[in-house]
């Protein structure tokens, strides 16, 4: 059974930091592209960065130099480092296990984080 199971959520002030995990189990996680996605409300569901099972790394426009992705393979874990928040960063974010041109493709249940004064 394939689990992706994220924490690391919250209420934060803008400029703050937050630190997302999704931590993978029933799969073998270094074989998987991950992915982080958000979704705010009345909005599509956007990807905010992913990670090949090489290593490398795309990031929306919109976090790019504030947001950074990684993954311990060893721990089957997920990172996303997310500094100087702002409150359009506010969204359910979702882990994603992604490959085989998407023939796989599983999904956390979300956390919340919220981006407010």
């Amino acid at each position: 059974q394939v689990q992706l199971v994220e924490s690391g959520g919250g209420l934060v002030q803008p400029g703050g930091s937050l630190r997302l995990s999704c931590a993978a189990s029933g799969i073998i996680f270094r074989m998987y592209t991950m992915n982080w996605y958000r979704q705010a409300p009345g909005k599509e569901r956007e990807l905010v960065a992913g990670i090949t099972s090489g290593g490398s790394t795309n990031a929306a426009d919109s976090v790019k130099g504030r947001f950074t992705l990684s993954r311990d393979n060893a721990k089957n874990t997920l990172y996303l480092q997310m500094n100087s928040l702002k409150p359009e960063d506010t969204a359910v974010y979702y882990c994603n296990a992604k490959r085989t041109a998407g023939l796989y493709d599983y999904w956390g249940q979300g956390t919340q984080v919220t981006v407010s004064s």
